[in-house]
């Protein structure tokens, strides 16, 4: 789980409507739908996402997919980054590194993103994905990412 600490800071969205832009560009996300993922929370700098366990999302041990975990993790610090971001404006990844730290295996993924810093052209973010079992939560997954802030261009297709 993603833990407070002095380094980050508590962050004032330019756009008053940015949970409605963020849910507006979360359900137009065809491969989060696809999979079943859902946006549970979302505040300035921070989004948490669950993904509920199917067979369809495993590899071969029953676990998560890797890919499914980096998708989460990807989406869930985009979004925590977008909470941010200006009205009329959208987010791209530029990078993220993932660090698969423990096996994706539980019933749940719950994907926790939240800005470290937040600038005009790049933000950065960290991203946590644990896997939840019989109540527990297991950190499975850490990101670091940088996302590029494209004022005065739609969150949408092209």
């Amino acid at each position: 789980m993603i833990r407070e600490d002095s380094a980050m800071e508590d962050f004032q969205p330019s756009n008053p409507d940015y949970a409605e832009q963020v849910r507006e560009s979360f359900a137009r996300q065809a491969f989060m739908g696809h999979i079943g993922a859902e946006l549970v929370a979302i505040s300035p700098g921070v989004c948490e996402i669950h993904l509920p366990h199917r067979p369809e999302l495993t590899q071969q041990h029953g676990f998560f997919h890797g890919g499914v975990i980096g998708a989460l993790a990807d989406t869930a610090g985009g979004y925590a980054g977008y909470a941010l971001a200006p009205a009329g404006s959208t987010v791209l990844t530029v990078e993220y590194k993932l660090n698969l730290v423990a096996p994706g295996a539980g019933e749940r993924l719950i994907a926790r993103g939240r800005v470290i810093r937040a600038g005009r052209t790049l933000t950065i973010t960290r991203a946590e994905v644990s896997a939840l079992e019989d109540g527990d939560e297991t950190l499975c997954a850490t990101a670091l990412q940088t996302l590029m802030i494209q004022t005065n261009r739609a969150d949408g297709p092209r």
